[in-house]
């Protein structure tokens, strides 16, 4: 039976966290388990239904791959998926910091290779896939906008430079988030509370506040200051937060971090000149 959102068959090169997450995700999305393959060296299951490989197969060609392992093991993994593919599939690397032209250089059938940065909470459907292509090919690049739609928000980026800044936000924001939430719960602890208790609490609060940050038509800031009474226990909150911009600036520190080595990562896959 077709399925709706595959033109074929999908193979994932490697299934960790975040390939794990995404595989979970389309499930979840109605993809029909045994149109997948998973090939990794551990040849372990993925999930129910989904085939699990330590090899390409040699009878099928792949209507969509998504590469899904450590970017440091781009050069071990090419040369035998390579001769996999044609022209007519589609290549989706989740490779952090690998770029476009180094993906060309180890691929160079398929004629439209997406680069996607996906985040944690695509397993729940209701992730942020970031993505771009230098492919003029519009139906593989519609394909692929639905394929990463199924996983929550998916954003086309016409600039690969503009691309990456957006992987550090979204891609890895949730792990600065979850510290931020554990922070919160260690200072509730600190103040009295369970720390279950303000671990519960804490989660529960950064939910609905999200839901209210992304559907206001009011800034994340002007929010902050509803919350705020003049003279209040908030107030007193956001006058740390907001003394010497400390807040500010320690999220900029962590993503200007996150970025330089998103950069040597870029560096370290570009293949060798000649």
């Amino acid at each position: 039976m077709p399925d709706p959102l595959l033109p074929g068959p999908l193979w994932l090169i490697g299934c960790g966290n975040m390939a794990g997450a995404m595989l979970a995700g389309w499930i979840q999305a109605g993809i029909d388990p045994s149109h997948v393959t998973v090939i990794r060296p551990s040849g372990l299951p993925a999930a129910p239904g989904v085939r699990a490989l330590t090899s390409a197969p040699e009878d099928e060609v792949p209507a969509v791959v998504l590469l899904g392992f450590k970017p440091r093991m781009l050069d071990n993994v090419a040369p035998a998926l390579a001769p996999a593919l044609d022209p007519g599939t589609i290549l989706i690397s989740i490779l952090a910091g690998v770029e476009q032209a180094s993906l060309r250089a180890r691929f160079p059938a398929p004629r439209t290779i997406v680069k996607a940065m996906p985040n944690l909470p695509v397993r729940l459907g209701k992730g942020v896939v970031n993505l771009y292509s230098d492919s003029q090919d519009i139906e593989a690049k519609a394909m692929a906008t639905g394929l990463m739609a199924a996983l929550g928000h998916a954003e086309w980026f016409e600039d690969e430079d503009l691309f990456q800044a957006a992987g550090i936000l979204t891609g890895a924001g949730p792990a600065f988030l979850f510290r931020f939430v554990d922070a919160l719960a260690d200072a509730g602890e600190a103040i009295g509370l369970p720390r279950a208790q303000a671990l519960r609490l804490a989660a529960s609060m950064v939910r609905g506040s999200g839901i209210l940050a992304d559907s206001s038509d009011e800034s994340p800031g002007r929010l902050a200051e509803r919350v705020a009474s003049p003279g209040g226990t908030t107030e007193a909150g956001l006058n740390v937060l907001d003394s010497d911009a400390a807040l500010s600036g320690l999220v900029r520190r962590t993503l200007e971090a996150a970025r330089a080595r998103s950069l040597e990562m870029a560096a370290e896959a570009r293949p060798p000149s000649d």
